[in-house]
């Protein structure tokens, strides 16, 4: 048992946070929206998460980097984290790729 995926994890989600607050993308720009937003988005790849698993599509793998708790049955709490690194990401690319695209159309 380990938790150097989870701390990995952790810190992609504060370096997508130190990127956010430095340009105000996301959760700087306007937190309640981006908080909607980012809840909808974890909660809709946590229920597809859990019919994958209820399907037999998905399963938890052994390894040596993980924390080996689970929230739910072959849902290692690692997952949740992956998720909403996953959602900010994403929010912060098109986000980004938003406000890039308008200062070039501007110049």
């Amino acid at each position: 048992m380990s938790i150097l995926y989870l701390v990995i994890l952790i810190g992609g989600l504060g370096c997508m946070s130190l990127l956010d607050r430095r340009f105000r993308l996301f959760f700087w720009r306007d937190g309640r929206r981006a908080a909607v937003v980012a809840l909808i988005g974890l909660l809709f790849f946590v229920v597809w998460d859990l019919a994958g698993i209820a399907l037999g599509i998905f399963e938890r793998g052994a390894s040596p980097i993980s924390t080996g708790v689970l929230v739910a049955p072959e849902f290692p709490i690692e997952e949740l984290f992956f998720l909403a690194f996953l959602c900010y990401l994403t929010m912060i690319l098109v986000m980004g790729t938003r406000r890039m695209l308008d200062t070039r159309r501007r110049r």
